[in-house]
């Protein structure tokens, strides 16, 4: 009885630890699983990656304030991360023709906050994206693609998986963004803004 019991409070905290990864919560009886989980920022350590600096990390350039809150790495055809996609309708990376060409998905807790005085966003109008994720110093430096949430596409800052946004001065939004990453290697992660002609970069973890 006593060991059923202790292996159904580890898989308890299990799914705990990774609902709350994911930016949700867990319920149960009294406080959820997610309120007496340790936080989790991130799963880089998996990937060889020592952090530099803790998260949450900022970076900002051309009057828009990117902080990166958390960042989990999931092979995309991971059973865990099935619902998210499904959820959101990204693409099926897990499926084998994908899963070749885009092996991971990257799960990424964000706040942006236009700092500036004029109005930032990323629209048709403006569809060039903001910040770069990089994992490697390969002949791509940008080498992260976001991913499309075509169930939420046409949503304007969407709290819970961000594709379009439009920040006026002196507003601020905390979102999710996914991404995919193909490469092979993790040999770092850096974080990088092109905004209003302005550029800055900061890295975050190293091999």
């Amino acid at each position: 009885m006593k060991n059923t019991w202790i292996k159904g409070i580890k898989g308890l905290m299990a799914a705990a630890l990774l609902v709350a990864a994911l930016g949700g919560s867990v319920g149960t009886a009294g406080a959820t699983a997610a309120d007496t989980a340790p936080s989790m920022k991130d799963n880089l350590s998996k990937y060889g990656l020592v952090k530099d600096v803790e998260l949450p990390v900022t970076v900002t350039a051309g009057g828009l304030s990117y902080t990166l809150e958390k960042i989990m790495i999931f092979d995309s055809a991971a059973p865990t991360v099935q619902p998210l996609i499904k959820k959101y309708g990204y693409p099926s990376l897990g499926v084998a023709e994908l899963h070749k060409f885009y092996k991971y998905f990257i799960w990424t807790k964000i706040t942006i906050e236009n700092t500036g005085k004029t109005t930032i966003q990323q629209r048709s109008v403006s569809p060039e994206d903001k910040w770069f994720l990089s994992f490697t110093d390969g002949a791509d430096p940008k080498s992260t693609r976001s991913l499309m949430p075509r169930l939420v596409a046409d949503q304007i800052n969407n709290t819970e998986a961000l594709y379009d946004f439009v920040l006026k001065p002196g507003k601020k939004l905390s979102t999710y963004q996914a991404f995919t990453y193909s490469g092979t290697d993790f040999d770092q992660l850096k974080i990088a803004l092109a905004v209003n002609g302005s550029t800055a970069e900061k890295y975050v973890a190293f091999k």
